[in-house]
């Protein structure tokens, strides 16, 4: 199942971005659409810098040593990488102005939700401490979800 979450997380993602190559020409990124790509590209580097190559995983499975981080933005979100990838597939939605790219990124919210319960499930047999810090903090965005 794992496997299976990423390919179609890789696979939407790829979507996307092909629809984004097709309409080329005519995108055109607004305040909005580069909003969304800076703020995904912000939050992305800001966990990058706190959660280093090394303990994390594509795969929904904590690596074996890995640690688990609470500091940077894992302090409001449990997930912000999955988080930053939802908001640069937002801004490419808003970008190709297209009923299929929001159907997309659907798609790939609902995705990253199943990749992260059972990324949850792991953690919680890993880190004890999990199912506390679970409580204190959202899944993707502060203070909402």
């Amino acid at each position: 199942m794992s496997y299976g979450l990423v390919f179609a997380q890789f696979g939407l993602l790829a979507a996307l971005l092909w629809q984004v190559y097709r309409a080329w020409p005519e995108v055109t990124f607004g305040t909005l659409g580069a909003g969304l790509f800076a703020a995904s590209i912000a939050l992305g580097v800001w966990t990058l810098t706190v959660n280093r190559p090394g303990n994390f995983n594509v795969i929904p499975e904590p690596r074996e040593g890995g640690q688990l981080v609470t500091q940077g933005p894992y302090q409001w979100i449990r997930h912000p990488m999955y988080t930053s990838l939802m908001l640069f597939a937002a801004g490419c939605a808003v970008v190709i102005e297209g009923w299929w790219a929001w159907y997309t990124w659907g798609a790939l919210v609902v995705v990253l939700w199943f990749k992260s319960a059972v990324e949850e499930h792991f953690l919680v047999k890993q880190f004890p401490q999990y199912v506390a810090y679970r409580h204190q903090s959202k899944r993707f965005v502060p203070w909402v979800w």
